[in-house]
């Protein structure tokens, strides 16, 4: 029962859907504070890199190896996003030039091709990797055994993290306090919120949460370094906020419903079916499209909930 086509697809999705989980709920963060971040591919593979090149070079047991593998993914996922919110926030540039700008300086062909050039990363696989664990004994379970509970620890800290920024966007005055600036700076400026603030913390917040899912290719998925590891990953992320309402327990459906779109060519294939690469390959650049139509319009806001102040730069004067 356990081999079945459903139980294989259901298990992947997770696995395949998890660093873009991460992903999306950085950009939430960011978006809710009102900064619109495009250049989370770009956040993504540095994680993925500077991630793998710690694992290979701490010495150290393997949990402290791969924790310390995601302190310096999520490191430099923020000091990536540090760029993105000095250009946006504080000179006030375009948030869709800077972010994609961003993602080219940084992504495939970029920052992060010349460090795992530069630092001799390809070809080698990791040394320490995530494995799925067997929670509670039960990863052998009907159905729900390997579905949910033989999943590496990533999966279960994407969970815990996607209940946490509910939470905190939901329940704590602090969390409002960035919807608010989101929704209408001036107004959150008026009552004493440093809207500047805000916007760079968040945007930080949603570099750290890319970085990790860069991470969970170079030490999970693929436990290795590649130029392009995340494929795309980075702008599925940006579109599953929008298409989750920005909510983050919708985010996590929407990573999954796309974690099985990437798992399923490689599940066919075992399978002896044939599939055209090309369909699942151009999903990210559509999925580009919509997002900038999508977020450069009026309905959005309307219909869908978007921050009211979604990328727009905020200057006190013009109050």
């Amino acid at each position: 029962m356990n081999n079945g086509l459903f139980v294989e697809i259901a298990s992947s999705a997770i696995a395949y859907g998890t660093p873009l989980l991460f992903a999306a709920l950085g950009e939430l963060l960011a978006e809710r504070a009102g900064v619109l971040n495009l250049g989370v591919e770009g956040m993504m593979l540095v994680g993925a890199v500077m991630g793998f090149w710690a694992v290979q070079h701490i010495g150290a047991d393997t949990p402290l190896a791969l924790l310390g593998g995601i302190a310096v993914a999520a490191l430099a996922g923020a000091v990536v996003a540090a760029i993105h919110a000095f250009l946006s926030i504080t000179l006030r540039a375009n948030q869709i030039v800077s972010g994609l700008a961003l993602s080219i300086f940084a992504g495939a062909g970029g920052l992060s091709s010349y460090l795992g050039n530069d630092l001799s990363l390809a070809g080698a696989p990791a040394k320490h990797a995530f494995t799925p664990l067997d929670v509670f004994g039960g990863a052998h379970l009907p159905l729900v055994g390997p579905i949910l509970l033989g999943q590496t620890p990533l999966v279960y800290a994407s969970w815990a993290c996607v209940a946490a920024v509910w939470l905190y966007l939901t329940r704590t005055r602090t969390g409002l306090d960035a919807r608010a600036v989101g929704e209408s700076p001036a107004a959150a400026d008026a009552v004493g919120i440093d809207v500047v603030r805000f916007r760079y913390a968040h945007t930080l917040a949603g570099g750290v949460f890319a970085g990790i899912g860069g991470a969970c290719f170079s030490l999970s998925i693929t436990p290795q370094w590649v130029d392009g590891l995340t494929a795309g990953s980075g702008w599925i992320a940006i579109a599953l906020v929008i298409f989750a309402f920005w909510r983050p327990e919708l985010c996590l459906v929407g990573a999954y419903f796309f974690g099985a779109f990437s798992a399923l060519p490689f599940i066919l294939q075992a399978r002896g079916v044939t599939v055209a690469p090309e369909l699942f390959q151009s999903l990210p650049y559509v999925m580009t499209v919509v997002v900038l139509v999508l977020v450069s319009s009026g309905w959005a806001k309307r219909r869908l909930g978007a921050p009211g102040s979604l990328g727009s730069p905020y200057v006190r004067e013009e109050r």
